[in-house]
């Protein structure tokens, strides 16, 4: 197993909107694979990121 991650961002976007992608992605990889998932933000760039186990 080996960690990857999915990273979701957007000037123009709302966090409301970069959540949903992410929980949507985190709710496809599944609850035994998701580690966690993180957000920051630098000025009006968010970014969240799904932090997850993969077998590839």
């Amino acid at each position: 197993m080996r960690v990857a991650f999915e990273v979701f961002r957007g000037s123009l976007a709302s966090w409301q909107h970069l959540f949903e992608q992410a929980a949507d992605f985190a709710s496809q990889v599944g609850p035994e694979h998701l580690i966690t998932i993180s957000h920051s933000c630098d000025k009006s760039d968010g970014v969240v990121t799904v932090w997850y186990w993969t077998r590839t």
